[in-house]
């Protein structure tokens, strides 16, 4: 059996409850395309969290998400203002610009947060026809760097986003471990923090694959259906996606499962400050440990446990817990960091 890795919460397998949901799901025929009772199911499962006037559409995966969420409230004119570690801008290809049109303006945050401060000096530009005209300010909760934004710092660029034209974009695909982390509920850290559009991510938790684009307003979402099948990711067999969020947020698995995955975290960035060679680099706030590791020890302690080298100038690491970590998974692991950092 290959051994449990940090490198990714992507990396780890689909929680137990969710292969039984898609066996259920595989018994029969259904229309496709998300005209099923199981598509109909998961939807009224959102609306029981985020509340009635929602607009929900599936789709494949995380960047298709974030790209047609922002295409949907953009113009290519536009300009859409995001941390300089977010997702959108680093990891993503240049899919949101190719698709959208718009212009990325990145922030460097020491934390991977955005604040007012970061984005002001982009609207000096408003109103002038030779520059981007900023529509979006896109999050990331929980952010690349394992930070959460608190429901005070949401509202807070909400309204800051609203009381200029723009909107607030969050690219949850950790958006489980930020609500477990706050403990909050999902709506009060998106509908009720004055979130626009909410990307929804399934497969960092337990899911096999599968988001979903959530507009809290229903006039944003007039013509998603056409922007979701031009952009590829209308699901033919959509009830396999739309099975796992309904097992997924029909109960508590979305909050057991973020729950185990960030107390793993808080005990793997417990045992790694213990050594002196380590220093934990940012704040363990959700399921990520962010800790600077003497160079020469990354490639031995890589040959066992694979693991992402996410600043090569400081020679700082990513480590991700998930659903299915366990104690003895870090206990090895930090054993072998001891062993060779001596």
């Amino acid at each position: 059996m290959p051994k449990r890795s940090f490198a990714s919460d992507n990396n780890a397998g689909v929680h137990p409850e969710i292969i039984d949901a898609l066996k259920d799901a595989n018994e029969g025929h259904v229309v496709a395309y998300g005209d099923d009772p199981f598509t109909a199911r998961a939807v009224k499962t959102f609306e029981k969290h985020f509340g009635k006037g929602i607009a929900v559409f599936f789709v494949f995966g995380g960047t298709g998400a974030n790209v047609l969420g922002l295409k949907a409230i953009t113009n290519p004119y536009n300009a859409v203002i995001c941390a300089e570690t977010a997702h959108i801008n680093v990891d993503e290809c240049g899919a949101p610009e190719k698709f959208t049109g718009c212009k990325l303006l990145s922030v460097r945050t020491p934390d991977g947060k955005l604040r007012i401060e970061d984005i002001k000096p982009f609207l000096h530009g408003v109103g002038f026809e030779h520059h981007v005209q900023p529509r979006v300010i896109s999050v990331s909760q929980a952010t690349e760097m394992g930070t959460v934004y608190t429901k005070k710092e949401l509202k807070t660029l909400a309204r800051f986003a609203h009381d200029n034209n723009m909107l607030l974009h969050v690219d949850g695909a950790r958006i489980a471990n930020a609500a477990v982390s706050l403990n909050a509920t999902l709506k009060e850290i998106t509908v009720d923090s004055g979130v626009d559009v909410l990307s929804f991510g399934g497969a960092k938790n337990g899911m096999m694959y599968g988001e979903a684009v959530v507009f809290f307003d229903k006039k944003l979402a007039t013509e998603f259906k056409y922007i979701r099948k031009q952009g590829m990711h209308l699901p033919s067999k959509m009830r396999f996606i739309s099975a796992q969020f309904e097992a997924l947020l029909s109960g508590d698995l979305w909050r057991r499962s973020a729950t185990h995955a960030n107390r793993m975290a808080r005990v793997l960035a417990t045992e790694l400050a213990k050594l002196p060679q380590i220093k934990v680099t940012q704040p363990v706030e959700s399921n990520g440990v962010f800790a600077e590791i003497p160079e020469k020890y990354v490639p031995v302690l890589q040959k066992k446990y694979f693991f992402y080298v996410w600043n090569e100038e400081t020679s700082e690491c990513r480590f991700m817990s998930s659903f299915d970590t366990t104690e003895d998974d870090i206990r090895d692991f930090v054993e072998l960091v001891r062993k060779t950092v001596k």
